[in-house]
């Protein structure tokens, strides 16, 4: 009697825990996988879901599907506007001062905790495929297959397991086919993976892949209104950069220009390290592609103005011919998902390491804290979690990319992580208005290419205020209510005595938050003009740059 007692109770037991195993497993939510696509130097007006002039003539249909499926995000910036910082902020969750990646060829510190390390550590299978750019090899990761340094367009070399390998073919397409096989090999393992897809495009110098060298030659883009910029008087830092189209830009390297009609040697190409990987049928089919255009450009016989309205076009058709090739691989990773039944729980971001000048003030590249290189595109789908056509208008970081997986992960987030997770904006627990009401930004990297001072601001939802220092200082203010475009500096006007004296006491208490009090450091004389004598001398000895040092 008594063994029979037993066994019932130790049935109804094991039914009983059963059953509570069950109703856990029901109220803890599958953990999703996480994609993360990353584009570089990727501006949200080449991005068709935010509606510029410009992505209306050159759609990105495939991006938009995020959009369309999930969330836009409207006012999302970067940390610091540069490759390899927002990369490493990416990682951390860290501003540069705090991961000590501040500029383009620092050595990233890979003992410090990031994200990937965090979620290998959760259960995550974790990859990067793509470009790094760090300055060593990946930490925290199960997996990687990076570009060599920059990476380059037509047959790059890849570093997997600490060898490198020249693959044939473009960089763009071959991402895209590693990030799909590495997504086969793991929908049965039965873990939730983390895959961050870095693309090396479309970073300059903007070369197409072979089926999309004409794909724009029949469309006249805008140009920007402010394409011959009037700076004011007091935008010293604007005023001295190198990043103008129709000033800076090497016609051969950049715009691919030849140097007489009838001939394919293109002009000047101070690197000779593009071009020249391309196999002799890749230049072929280049050189047949471009001749026809270059010889009309040799006959023209442009000048002046007309001539750097042409440079401009032309930088545009290269630009979004090279986006174009990005969106037909986000497209394949989301039908792949989708026809393999992975799309449900899988998280995918579409992201920019920052945005880029497309022609606004004339310039090109990013590194200012002006906001068309300040905001980066941010697109985020998950079905059943977000909303599909969801807007999110709320001020937002690459900051709070790591926050926002590990939250989504269910894994802890650091405690030296300083940024907020998006995911309370993502399903609608709180509302834009009071998500943030300031943003930090620090730039380092002067004296280096395009000579943008370093500077550091804050942003509020309607003013911006910044300090550009090193061999100036100068202070500059904006009321982006009545001055969008960031043309007229109020900071000595009267009229806003009130608000700038505000937005220092704000800053100095972000400085303080974000630990980035130290003293800044200053170039010396001599490291200035070794620098302008060295961009004079790849430009051309006739570049003007050394006379245009401030």
């Amino acid at each position: 009697m008594l063994k029979l007692f037993t066994l019932v109770f130790f049935t109804i037991s094991l039914i009983s825990c059963d059953s509570s195993q069950d109703k856990n497993e029901k109220e803890s939510p599958e953990r999703p996988n996480i994609i993360f696509i990353m584009a570089d130097d990727h501006a949200f007006q080449a991005i068709s879901a935010y509606g510029h002039p410009l992505s209306k003539l050159a759609p990105t249909p495939n991006i938009d599907r995020i959009a369309h499926d999930g969330a836009i995000f409207i006012r999302n910036y970067c940390t610091n506007s540069l490759c390899g910082p927002s990369r490493a902020t990416i990682l951390t969750g860290k501003f540069s001062n705090e991961n000590g990646f501040r500029m383009n060829g620092d050595q990233f510190d890979a003992s410090q905790v990031t994200l990937p390390k965090v979620l290998q550590k959760n259960g995550y299978k974790t990859a990067v495929i793509g470009k790094w750019h760090l300055g060593t090899l990946p930490t925290g990761f199960d997996y990687y297959d990076i570009l060599n340094d920059q990476g380059h367009y037509y047959n790059p070399d890849f570093i997997h397991d600490g060898d490198t390998t020249t693959i044939h073919g473009y960089a763009t397409d071959l991402i895209t086919e590693k990030s799909i096989d590495w997504i086969q090999k793991q929908k049965n393992s039965g873990k939730p993976f983390f895959l961050m897809v870095h693309h090396k495009a479309p970073h300059r110098n903007w070369m197409a892949p072979l089926r999309y060298t004409n794909v724009y030659d029949s469309i006249d883009f805008p140009l920007p209104d402010s394409y011959f910029p009037e700076f004011d008087s007091t935008q010293i830092a604007a005023q001295d950069q190198l990043m103008t189209i129709y000033r800076d830009m090497y016609e051969g390297y950049d715009l691919k220009m030849t140097v007489k009609e009838g001939s394919p040697e293109l002009a000047h190409d101070p690197w000779h390290n593009e071009f020249s990987r391309m196999t002799k049928e890749q230049r072929r089919k280049w050189d047949s592609a471009y001749q026809k255009k270059n010889d009309a450009f040799h006959e023209a016989n442009l000048k002046g103005k007309e001539l750097a309205r042409w440079k401009g076009q032309r930088f545009l058709r290269e630009y979004l011919a090279t986006v174009k090739a990005v969106d037909d691989g986000v497209g394949k990773i989301l039908d792949y998902l989708e026809e393999n039944g992975l799309d449900d729980n899988t998280l995918v971001v579409y992201t920019s390491d920052q945005g880029f000048y497309l022609g606004e003030n004339g310039w090109f590249d990013k590194r200012f804290m002006y906001e068309t290189s300040f905001r980066m595109p941010l697109l985020i789908q998950y079905p059943g979690h977000i909303k599909p056509n969801t807007t999110i208008n709320a001020m937002t970081q690459n900051l709070d990319f790591a926050e926002t997986f590990l939250d989504y992960a269910q894994a802890p987030i650091p405690e030296g992580f300083q940024g907020k997770s998006l995911k309370p904006l993502l399903e609608g627990e709180v509302k834009d208005e009071d998500f943030r009401n300031s943003l930090y930004y620090h730039y380092y990297d002067f004296p280096a290419f395009h000579m943008v001072k370093k500077h550091y601001g804050i942003r509020t939802d309607r003013y911006v205020l910044m300090h550009f220092y090193d061999n100036i200082d100068q202070w500059e203010m904006y009321d982006l209510e009545k001055d969008p475009d960031e043309k007229n500096n109020v900071y000595n006007s009267e009229e806003y005595v009130g608000v700038r004296r505000r937005l220092h006491k704000s800053l100095d208490s972000l400085m303080k938050v974000y630990k980035d009090t130290a003293e800044f450091k200053h170039s010396t004389p001599k490291q200035v003009d070794r620098a302008y004598e060295m961009f004079s001398k790849l430009k051309g000895k006739d570049s003007g740059y050394y006379s245009r040092k401030h």
